[in-house]
């Protein structure tokens, strides 16, 4: 049995917390999502929002060669990706790190490219709310180093940002590739998140900005206090971790916050698809 676009059946909301009771999805994508999602309008920064799947022991990578990304935690779950569609659809901006890059060389962070099978019902919703027909493709490098072999890189429809450092922009500024590329140095030692997010708002009219990670890239903008909201699929898989042969990451790393001060996360909602859950919080910051 197939449900609509590809989905066995519906999200089932099991709570929500969000007061506002206005329609923002149609309801093609309401009746499947279960319910609605509300984006602020900032007038001076985008609305950043996260999505991750994490294991039931909190790890988002087996870090096994062929195995390092995201599908493999959630056993590439429909749900998951249509989740993933979704999201993307509504993004102006898609940044992850050159880590990613390098892991998922063959990806685009496209709605149709990660929810193939109906692709039509989101970019729909991207021209419904006046959003160009792709998002642009943000990269975090330290040293500029990109793999320009990947996939990303040889699509002429595409416009990628590169935000690094004044020393990893001397080597990315001589990227040769079909798609349009932009380098930004937005700092020495790393990149400046705040300021990132006020270029990409003010010079590229992005107004919602979706963080795909990984880990160290999470981290550096909860650092920064720059995530308004983050999309978590909590997967049954176990995964474990033994030090001795692999590094298996959690969900924020490269940075350490105090028990005195630390971020904090409030759930929104709560979906269910099967074994998997697919929880929303917002973010609060101790200032």
């Amino acid at each position: 049995m197939t449900f609509l676009n590809g989905l066995s059946q519906p999200f089932t909301l099991l709570f929500e917390d969000d007061p506002n009771t206005s329609f923002s999805l149609p309801e093609s994508l309401r009746s499947i999502y279960g319910g609605d999602w509300h984006i602020p309008d900032f007038s001076n920064r985008p609305y950043v929002y996260s999505n991750f799947v994490q294991s039931r022991d909190g790890r988002v990578s087996f870090s096994v060669p062929g195995h390092m990304g995201g599908g493999d935690v959630s056993g590439f779950n429909n749900h998951d990706q249509w989740l993933m569609g979704l999201l993307r659809s509504r993004a102006d901006a898609v940044v992850m790190g050159d880590t990613t890059l390098k892991i998922e060389p063959e990806h685009l962070w496209t709605c149709e490219y990660i929810y193939p099978q109906d692709p039509s019902l989101f970019l729909e919703l991207r021209r419904w709310e006046n959003r160009r027909e792709c998002p642009l493709q943000v990269f975090l490098s330290l040293e500029g180093d990109l793999n320009t072999d990947a996939n990303v890189f040889c699509q002429e429809h595409l416009h990628i940002v590169v935000a690094t450092t004044s020393r990893g922009a001397e080597r990315a500024g001589d990227i040769r590739c079909q798609a349009k590329v932009e380098v930004l140095a937005l700092g020495e030692d790393k990149v400046d998140i705040g300021r990132l997010c006020s270029v990409l708002h003010n010079d590229y009219q992005v107004k919602t900005l979706l963080c795909e990670g990984g880990p160290r890239a999470y981290g550096s903008f909860i650092a920064a206090e720059r995530i308004d909201e983050e999309f978590l699929t909590l997967a049954p898989t176990v995964i474990g971790n033994d030090s001795s042969k692999f590094t298996r990451p959690s969900l924020v790393e490269g940075v350490a916050f105090m028990p005195e001060s630390y971020p904090r996360s409030k759930p929104v909602s709560l979906r269910r698809a099967g074994d998997h859950l697919f929880l929303r919080s917002s973010y609060e910051y101790q200032r």
